[in-house]
């Protein structure tokens, strides 16, 4: 199975290329924006060195999924998917802050928590929580989007006052991020899963705000089964979460943390074929749909930039 680790492509209009860790976003004119998911995978702020067959196409094909299942609630970004593995959508300016969504206390708000925080990013909790306990209600947790090293939690009033988002718009943005986790929780629910917690990404154009990026895939978001739920709650046992969490316990197993001086354990063919089963079980869950894999004749990256180049002629 060909995999795509990486792209190097030349659009017509082409402007600028953007390599990240898992999708290559490449800009056309200021206009347009080429999302490519490729197959990466990274883990503990680490790309692998493997790539995993039918990856990209499965968190490409979550977030068109998601996308198209919002769209009422707020306009998204995108306009195509050409390619399994290809979103084709509007360049917008990004806002520096993301908003992060918890219905559950789990992961980083846990962690502080337990800690002796009673407060994250201005919103107050109760006592006596438990770890991966639904929270009363949903709240917003933002973060900055920081240029380099980690992105910080932030409050809604804090983001006011520095004037990183104007109040009007940060009003818009709260109120759809909620609209969208119920959107996301109900349909997560349908398919017998909880949407613990996730992050929203939102850009501006002509005045007018946008949802960009991915949603609710596993990479942007944790899901527990809702299955047996209440029970390791009520027993303090782990919740069975779907999501790339085996792959962090894989490494850390084999004496990888990401750590200076560790080394990443070998990725056989093998295994990396049950990473790709695990990633289509994961899209079969979310989706309530059957994954029908997509195999070039051809090149990969032929398929893609083909693809592509007619998907730009159109919106021309």
């Amino acid at each position: 199975m060909e995999v795509l680790k990486e792209t190097d492509f030349n659009f017509k209009d082409q402007k600028s290329v953007y390599h990240g860790k898992v999708r290559d976003v490449y800009n056309i004119a200021d206009k347009y924006m080429v999302m490519v998911a490729t197959d990466r995978i990274s883990a503990f702020d680490v790309v692998l060195p493997e790539g995993i067959p039918y990856k990209g196409q499965v968190l490409n094909q979550i977030a068109e999924f998601f996308l198209d299942s919002t769209s009422d609630i707020v306009p998204n970004w995108k306009l195509a998917c050409p390619d399994p593995m290809v979103t084709v959508g509007l360049c917008c300016e990004p806002l520096k802050i993301e908003m992060i969504v918890r219905g559950y206390i789990a992961g980083s708000a846990w962690r502080d928590y337990k800690n002796g925080a009673r407060e994250i990013c201005g919103v107050k909790l109760p006592e006596g929580l438990k770890e991966n306990q639904k929270l009363p209600e949903p709240i917003l947790t933002p973060t900055t989007k920081a240029d380099a090293g980690h992105d910080e939690n932030i409050s809604r009033e804090e983001i006011i006052a520095r004037g990183i988002v104007p109040e009007e718009i940060y009003e818009q943005v709260e109120k759809y991020a909620l609209a969208l986790f119920e959107r996301g929780s109900k349909i997560a629910a349908e398919h017998g899963l909880i949407l613990v917690d996730t992050k929203y990404e939102f850009g501006v154009l002509d005045g007018k705000v946008y949802l960009i990026d991915e949603i609710h895939t596993p990479d942007s978001s944790r899901y527990f089964y809702a299955d047996g739920y209440e029970e390791r709650l009520k027993n303090g046992e782990e919740q069975k979460q779907l999501s790339k969490e085996f792959v962090r316990q894989w490494l850390i197993a084999n004496g990888f943390m990401g750590k200076e001086g560790q080394k990443v354990p070998e990725m056989t063919k093998e295994y990396c074929e049950e990473v790709s089963n695990r990633y289509i079980e994961l899209y079969e869950h979310i989706t309530g749909k059957k994954f029908e894999p997509v195999t070039s004749g051809g090149s990969l990256k032929e398929r893609i930039h083909n693809n592509v180049d007619e998907c730009l002629v159109h919106l021309a």
